[in-house]
């Protein structure tokens, strides 16, 4: 794609045609100023296959907030949309309305408020909250959405990746499997969400990382062709890589061939006063061949090597691979501790295309209308209960239990404070016959999740390291009940509203049937 072409399909025009034809008729009513809530969140967790997350990871922010600094509407953008026609050959939009567009169309003026990437998120709390003038609020619905759910998407199959190799190492290997350009939001919510480095160069030196890999199965193959061997491949590589040498042992036959010659060659370095990495298993039954594979090391003298393993993983089979280890292991007197602490997985197309749920469902919903200086309440009907939104400007806290396990997300209206009450009231958002009551002493604190990130024309909060945002995932996590970290149905972590949102919702719901009914019996 040529850089022009680029500019004009990442810029501006990054939206859907209806963001444009709803604002130039909110333009044409007089509407376009007025200003509006929309909140992003998402209704349902990923459910790889039969295998529900218990929570997501918050990731894509920085880069949204970036785009929204940088994009412009450029004269070549305001051609294209004033050459869209419609069935008759009318154009779609109107002069006026473009000449407003290139004057006015920039996102300064919204409000954005926001969860802190890293974060552990819930179903139906706002991770992104927008206010501001409704034709530009609208027009951000499409941007944000592309942005957000897929970096948060992917974090989030990271952290579970993380989670189930237990304290060994995750490298992301997604970059030749991933949505073009896309795999670079992927490759850095992966980083967000768990793993450690990336294969991918030049993501990592953005990030502040030094990229990671090995070598391929082609360098042994093209050394064999000419008539050498695996060896003298293994020793061309250790020649030109003394210091950062691992090597690839499945190419000929991983435990007759592979690992033999990789020790010949580690001998050879450490006599020459270099350590070697380790080696990379690709193929065959892994969690056999590590064990294999670590008992011979061990044996050369080489314990602290380490054994990197590819080739599909994700974390169902990376939880299976660690099971085995444990279970196989000590039969062959292998501490399975030390060699599951040794390994390092490798995760490609699992990670990188968010195997088994290819998308996560967040939605950009208008919750509140501004008149005459004070919020109104917006409602959105649906049959489906779990699509009507929470209305309304709204507090998101984190509700700690008294271990200090967060054990509630509580919705509540700007002016309540958990921390201020006898007792906090939580009310299911789509039944409120299931509620429970925590009291005071039942608490051991709660923080409000939503900090406002841009205001008045400017940004607030610089972008975040990635070891901060890693801290954050990681701090989160630890504070969740175990069951709701499982990989296997977990326990469903309380997301709730207080009674007096919960009054309001049911009101608007009321409210909205009852005129829809006179409107219908009355045309």
């Amino acid at each position: 794609m040529k850089e022009s072409d680029r500019r004009t399909a990442e810029g501006a025009l990054l939206t859907d045609l209806y963001q444009f034809t709803m604002a130039q008729l909110y333009f044409r009513m007089g509407m376009h100023e007025r200003r509006v809530q929309f909140d992003h969140f998402f209704r349902d967790l990923p459910e790889y296959d039969g295998h529900m997350a218990g929570y997501c990871v918050n990731a894509g922010l920085a880069w949204l907030l970036d785009w929204i600094e940088e994009v412009e509407f450029r004269d070549e953008d305001i051609a294209l949309l004033a050459s869209q026609t419609g069935r008759t050959g009318e154009r779609i939009f109107k002069d006026d309305f473009l000449t407003w567009l290139k004057a006015q169309g920039n996102f300064r003026d919204l409000t954005i408020m926001a969860i802190a990437e890293g974060r552990v998120v819930h179903p139906h709390v706002p991770l992104t909250v927008v206010q501001g003038p409704l034709a530009m609020a609208q027009i951000l619905e499409t941007p944000l959405l592309n942005q957000m759910n897929y970096q948060t998407l992917i974090a989030t199959k990271a952290a579970r990746i993380h989670e189930s190799a237990q304290g060994g190492q995750v490298l992301e290997f997604g970059l030749r499997r991933g949505p073009e350009h896309g795999a670079n939001a992927g490759g850095r919510g992966a980083l967000i969400g768990g793993a450690g480095f990336s294969s991918n160069v030049g993501l990592s030196y953005a990030l502040g990382l030094m990229p990671k890999g090995t070598h391929a199965h082609s360098m042994v193959q093209m050394f064999m062709t000419l008539g050498g061997g695996e060896l003298e491949a293994f020793r061309a590589y250790a020649e030109i890589y003394p210091d950062d040498c691992l090597l690839l042992v499945d190419t000929v036959d991983t435990l007759q061939s592979g690992v033999p010659n990789a020790i010949k060659v580690f001998e050879e370095l450490r006599a020459g006063g270099h350590d070697p990495v380790g080696i990379r298993l690709d193929s065959g039954d892994l969690a056999f061949l590590s064990i294999q594979a670590a008992l011979m090391l061990d044996k050369a003298g080489f314990e602290n090597t380490s054994i990197v393993l590819s080739n599909n993983l994700d974390e169902m089979v990376i939880w299976q691979i660690v099971t085995q280890v444990r279970s196989e292991a000590p039969n062959y007197g292998v501490d399975p501790d030390k060699l599951i602490s040794r390994l390092v997985y490798g995760v490609g197309t699992r990670l990188i295309t968010s195997w088994g749920e290819p998308a996560l469902g967040g939605v950009y919903k208008l919750v509140a209308v501004e008149e005459g200086g004070e919020w109104q309440p917006a409602i959105k009907l649906s049959e489906s209960p779990s699509k009507i939104p929470n209305p309304g400007p709204k507090a998101v806290w984190r509700v700690y239990d008294s271990r200090g396990n967060a054990t509630a997300d509580w919705l509540s209206l700007e002016d309540e404070d958990p921390t201020e009450m006898a007792a906090v009231e939580l009310i299911h958002p789509m039944d409120r016959t299931r509620r429970r009551t925590l009291a005071r002493e039942d608490i051991s604190g709660a923080e409000r999740l939503l900090e406002t990130v841009q205001e008045g024309g400017r940004r607030l909060v610089d972008s975040p390291d990635l070891d901060s945002m890693r801290r954050l995932r990681q701090a989160d996590v630890d504070r969740l009940d175990p069951g709701v970290r499982r990989l296997l149905n977990p326990h469903i972590y309380h997301v709730s509203l207080s009674r007096r949102l919960s009054d309001l919702k049911r009101s608007l719901i009321r409210g909205a049937v009852g005129s829809d009914a006179q409107d219908a019996r009355s045309s």
